[in-house]
């Protein structure tokens, strides 16, 4: 085989190590060092003498650490036998990851685990030329971006799904609000899983993860929707407005089954709105299971409160709503409350007939039918 005059090599941004196709040189020849490259002289699986970017002519003084194993006994344009390997130093970038399987992540403020998938891209660079050569390298004649995807994706996503998980719990972001969050956990996930590649060598370079999506009619996300609507509306309306929205709907529902007790809950609900339906019930429940004909006295008239909760006035309340807000925990003694015939607002301790309540020890409810 012809000895080689010029040792160079181009390589794409895809290349990341080439090796140059002949092993016979001599001194005298060329050697060739393109800018973004670095160059090595191999032999015996040995990393000899390296070169940066520039035009060499070869010579036992610029490879005295090969020189002193093949030992030439002759001057001039002495042949040998090595390789000599071409390093890429430039950034290659769009590089594209995914996971192929969906991440479990529990949601740290709502406690529902919900399956995720994620997407991103990165880049990848040679930082440290002689330990990619001796630890990727092996026999092979050239080494591409595409190998190093081949190679980190598995153990990347892996490290990926534990780093999500990790930098969702420790600072409290919510599923539904990870996407504003994406730039500073792709600097997380970049600094963290940049450990693993220094030890080939390379660097990770602009990792981000561009989306994290979540099925819609996933049962898992829909209760998560579900949990944080609960949530804003006890935020907005306050607990106590909460439980009492609450009472209104188990009214309307026993008011809408059929048979006589919805009846009865829905007539009570609606000329009580909710608040006076006992009394009314207990009238209409007698009305309906009285078998004589008799026509009962009117019903004397019950006082009628005004009182203030959560920022709202309530009024047209009587003794059995305010004994329900009580019991409900809704109502305190000092709670503002007016009748007529007062001169102003007063605590509800300041009302005799109130204040009884207080001391009453209210009995269990009955379980339901």
């Amino acid at each position: 085989m012809a000895l080689i005059d010029v040792v160079k090599r181009e390589m794409s941004d895809n290349e990341l190590c080439k090796k140059f196709p002949s092993n016979d040189l001599r001194m005298g020849s060329q050697l060739v060092v393109y800018p973004s490259q670095i160059a090595f002289f191999v032999k015996g699986g040995v990393i000899y003498d390296e070169f940066e970017t520039g035009t060499y002519t070869l010579k036992a003084s610029n490879i005295p650490l090969l020189n002193k194993v093949i030992n030439l006994p002759f001057g001039g344009n002495s042949p040998f036998q090595a390789e000599v390997w071409f390093v890429n130093l430039i950034t290659k970038l769009d590089m594209k990851w995914g996971t192929n399987a969906s991440i479990q992540l529990e949601d740290p403020k709502y406690n529902i685990i919900v399956p995720v998938r994620a997407f991103g891209q990165y880049g990848v660079k040679v930082t440290n030329p002689k330990i990619f050569l001796k630890t990727l390298i092996g026999n092979m004649s050239d080494f591409s971006a595409e190998k190093v995807d081949r190679y980190f994706k598995g153990k990347m996503l892996s490290l990926l799904n534990a780093l999500i998980a990790k930098k969702v719990t420790s600072d409290g972001i919510s599923i539904l609000e990870i996407n504003t969050h994406l730039i500073e956990m792709s600097e997380y996930c970049n600094t963290e899983i940049n450990v693993s590649f220094e030890k080939y060598g390379l660097e990770l370079v602009d990792f981000s993860i561009v989306s994290i999506n979540f099925p819609e009619n996933d049962p898992s996300f829909v209760k998560l929707k579900a949990a944080k609507d609960l949530a804003a509306r006890l935020k907005i309306a306050g607990r106590d407005v909460y439980q009492m929205e609450r009472s209104f709907d188990v009214l309307e529902t026993a008011a809408g089954n059929e048979g006589t007790m919805g009846q009865m809950v829905g007539m009570g609900a609606g000329l009580g709105v909710g608040m006076g339906v006992g009394s009314n019930m207990s009238n209409m429940a007698s009305q309906i299971l009285n078998t004589n004909p008799v026509t009962p006295p009117p019903l004397p008239q019950e006082t009628q409160y005004y009182i203030y909760l959560n920022g709202q006035q309530l009024s047209g309340m009587t003794l059995q709503n305010i004994t329900l807000f009580i019991r409900n925990g809704m109502m305190n003694s000092s709670t503002l409350v007016w009748k007529a015939g007062l001169p102003q607002w007063v605590n509800a301790s300041q009302i005799p007939e109130i204040a009884a309540l207080f001391n009453q020890q209210v009995p269990s409810l009955p379980p339901q039918m």
